[in-house]
């Protein structure tokens, strides 16, 4: 039997994109579209699991129903009323079919589950109906929304049977997206990707069987991230790449020691920051609450950073950076352009697959000097992932989908 396709031919720059940031963020789609030749994987979250195992849509409205207006589609075209509407696709991923159609390279992935929606995951996993209800569904919902591949959030697996039953429930991901394949006769077509979201805690990535998952698992998206918050009770780091109880580089490494190829490993990166009040300037030190933040408390979207006043510090050993406020008190621990450049050095040298953010709407725009997606795609430059998306869903209930949009 011959080994499957690579799902990819370079190097992953992938980005979440959330359904929520249509609304008081203002980000959709066509702002996608900017990065669209720096980006080869999109992670379109999230989407919902039932008790039942039945995977649903986090945001209907936003995901398929919002009809755009023409200066916030991809074609320029806006989305007309008619009686026929339930039999088409519009929202959000109407937007990101026209995106893939004009960038060839840009694959999309429905992601399932994330920190609120991982509830039902392990009763689902651990049950084989369940566990089938919800393959057939995801595979449902790619095959309608003119997807590329699935991504599986599950936080966490908290005991061996779960860490078991997720081994079985990726297994049987895997046969189902072949078979979907097969089934429209696209086997000459790029395979299917199956990609999970994976911790860089050791007691939750220790638990999984690794080297079991990795046999049926495309993409292995390390959370390299949160590793400091406002649930500690110092100031930290929360992204470094060395130093501390908790950095990338010692994740990357048990990863691979655990039998994952490092080829499947795609570091995470924040795009966002941490933040601490009343504290001095340097890591490690007391504080006392968090400030606001952008959307949600003691937290900083990345294009708002530094904030004024405040002055951006890098440690060159730890590969990691911050800015301090003395005036406010505020520490923000986030990765700068500096930190982003030295991890693309690393993601080469250890021959890892690449990078991804949390999340694009939280970047500078095309074209801003502090842009860490450019910056990845610049170090990157000419070694990008280039395997072609898929356009044909011939099985899609949606009528527009079954004929390519234009």
């Amino acid at each position: 039997m011959s080994a499957p396709p690579p799902v990819v031919n370079g190097l992953v720059v992938a980005g979440y994109f959330v359904n929520w940031g249509i609304y008081a963020r203002n980000y959709n789609v066509i702002d996608l579209a900017q990065k669209a030749s720096s980006l080869t994987h999109i992670l379109y979250a999230f989407a919902n699991l039932e008790s039942s195992g039945q995977v649903i849509l986090g945001d209907v409205w936003a995901d398929k129903d919002k009809h755009f207006p023409p200066e916030q589609t991809v074609n320029g075209k806006g989305d007309a009323w008619s009686e026929n509407d339930s039999g088409n696709l519009f929202g959000n991923l109407k937007q990101l079919y026209l995106l893939k159609q004009q960038n060839r390279h840009l694959k999309v992935s429905l992601s399932i589950g994330g920190w609120t929606w991982s509830t039902n995951f392990a009763a689902v996993a651990t049950d084989p109906q369940k566990r089938a209800l919800f393959v057939q569904s995801a595979v449902k919902h790619l095959a309608d929304l003119g997807l590329d591949g699935i991504d599986i959030d599950w936080e966490y697996p908290k005991n061996e049977q779960e860490a078991l039953a997720y081994v079985h429930l990726l297994y049987d991901m895997r046969i189902a997206l072949d078979q979907y394949q097969q089934s429209l006769g696209q086997t000459h077509e790029p395979r299917l990707t199956l990609s999970v979201a994976v911790p860089c805690g050791p007691q939750q990535y220790r638990l999984l069987r690794l080297r079991d998952m990795a046999a049926y698992v495309d993409i292995f998206y390390l959370m390299a991230y949160d590793f400091a918050g406002s649930w500690d009770p110092h100031t930290g780091h929360q992204s470094a790449l060395y130093g501390g109880s908790l950095n990338v580089h010692q994740a990357v490494s048990d990863y691979i020691a655990a039998g994952v190829p490092s080829n499947k490993l795609v570091m995470g990166m924040p795009a966002y920051g941490r933040a601490f009040s009343n504290t001095n300037g340097q890591p490690g030190q007391p504080y006392q609450g968090t400030p606001e933040g952008s959307w949600e408390q003691g937290q900083f979207d990345y294009k708002a950073l530094p904030r004024p006043g405040a002055q951006e510090q890098h440690d060159p050993t730890n590969v990691c950076s911050w800015s301090y406020d003395p005036a406010r008190q505020e520490y923000v621990t986030y990765d700068s352009p500096i930190v982003v450049q030295s991890k693309c050095d690393y993601i080469l040298r250890a021959n890892l697959g690449g990078a991804m953010f949390w999340e694009l709407s939280a970047d500078h725009p095309v074209g801003h000097p502090r842009s860490l997606v450019e910056a990845v795609a610049r170090s990157f430059q000419g070694r990008l992932d280039t395997m072609p998306n898929h356009l044909a869903y011939p099985s899609s209930q949606y009528q527009n989908m079954r004929a390519p949009l234009s």
